[in-house]
């Protein structure tokens, strides 16, 4: 355990919505925790995790049509909140009492807690430091003790047990798989109240849920961009990472239904396990099988680096390409003047949970479900997100640039 207390800085569902539960954005394999049985669809080998004689192969098991039309409408919507703080934002808020959770002033500081998946990969570390920056904001803090679970769920349903009874006035949860961890967020929801975020749990007793439009939006807004890019007829190549991982599966439902409707060929569905060689392998294959590609759709943006040195690698020139917020993607977007995008789950949603925790601990409403704005870069923005000096797997959108110790805490230069 370690207990956190201001100013000190660290170094380094709610609502059951089984098809929102949200995994990171940069979807490395080791991060791609499932509660999907190795036999089930969406395994590999199965018949949706490989593209048919008509490319795209069959939808996936995880596609719910009703909560693919409400993300697509939410991606729509003007959030409510503060101008320029999307981690404070709301999209169609059904705002709930919190008065019983309410702390009596006397009871002195708040002792907040956070059981944490793990930060077994960049997405995680940069949201971390996010979430113990936004901690130092709060002077009310009086101690922030976090437990990471090392992406283990036996090791995360100990460690929610040892924080409901450690004093914890709010629980934060970002659960590291859904189904399994559910039983032991029922358990802390009777003992304090809890925020559950990023991921998500089968159950509704937390106070509020915080995320992100969700997959299906990440998906469609990225297949947009290639069906208005890429002219009729064009061979699409689309990189997954993982299958059997909700937040992955639907954001390539969404990309396969507007894949579907274009006149655009999906030649190629393939998984890179969020590894640059594989990625590279495939990409060359896929050249080589197909003579081009005419554009490339990511599940997820951690190797898009090198799906774009394989087409150098092979003497062609790089075709419209999705990728993610990160720095070396963005960098290398601008450097070789790619006709890109990218689609995002924003490391800024890490602020967010510790804001609603004092909300609640104060009586104030919050959403039931938070959906927080889920914004993408486009070229026009790309000069306000490529950051010189930050690392290369800083996650541009991560809302962090006021927060204390930026940007040396996060990796970069001053």
């Amino acid at each position: 355990m370690t207990a956190i207390r201001p100013p000190r800085r660290s170094p380094l569902r709610g609502r059951a919505l089984t098809s929102a539960a949200a995994l990171l954005a940069v979807g490395l394999l080791a991060s791609c925790t499932s509660d999907t049985p190795p036999d089930s669809p969406g395994a590999p080998g199965s018949a949706s995790a490989t593209a048919d004689a008509s490319g795209s192969g069959k939808q996936s098991e995880f596609f719910e049509q009703a909560e693919y039309d409400r993300q697509l409408a939410l991606a729509r919507e003007q959030p409510q909140g503060p101008a320029g703080k999307p981690w404070e934002q709301m999209l169609s808020p059904e705002l709930i009492d919190t008065t019983r959770y309410k702390k009596k002033e006397e009871a002195g500081g708040v002792h907040l807690c956070f059981s944490n998946a793990g930060v077994f990969n960049p997405w995680r570390q940069v949201g971390l430091k996010n979430m113990t920056a936004e901690v130092e904001l709060h002077k009310e803090i009086r101690e922030f003790t976090v437990l990471d679970a090392q992406g283990k769920d036996d090791k995360q349903i100990s460690d929610i047990q040892e924080l409901t009874g450690k004093g914890c006035d709010a629980l934060i949860v970002s659960p590291n798989t859904t189904a399994t961890l559910t039983p032991a967020v029922e358990q802390a929801c009777a003992k304090v109240p809890v925020i559950v975020f990023d991921r998500g749990v089968e159950t509704d007793c937390a106070v509020t849920f915080i995320n992100p439009v969700g997959g299906y939006g990440y998906g469609a807004v990225a297949a947009d961009f290639l069906v208005g890019k890429v002219k009729p007829g064009g061979k699409i190549l689309a990189l997954r990472i993982s299958p059997g991982v909700d937040v992955l599966e639907t954001r390539w439902s969404a990309a396969k239904v507007a894949f579907d409707k274009s006149e655009l060929d999906v030649v190629d569905v393939k998984f890179t396990d969020g590894d640059p060689a594989k990625t590279k392998s495939v990409v060359t294959d896929a050249l080589t099988r197909h003579g081009s590609v005419d554009g490339v759709w990511m599940d997820s943006g951690a190797t898009a680096v090198a799906a774009v040195e394989a087409f150098e690698d092979a003497g062609q020139d790089v075709p419209p390409i999705t990728g993610e917020d990160q720095q070396d993607f963005l960098q290398a977007w601008k450097e070789k003047k790619l006709t890109a995008f990218a689609p995002t789950y924003p490391t800024f949603q890490w602020r967010t949970p510790v804001i609603a925790a004092l909300r609640i601990l104060q009586g104030q409403q919050v959403p039931r479900e938070w959906k927080l704005p889920q914004p993408s870069v486009t070229q026009d923005t790309l000069d306000e997100y490529l950051k010189p000096g930050m690392p290369p797997l800083h996650y541009a959108m991560c809302g962090c640039a006021d927060l204390p110790g930026y940007p040396e805490d996060w990796g970069g230069k001053g």
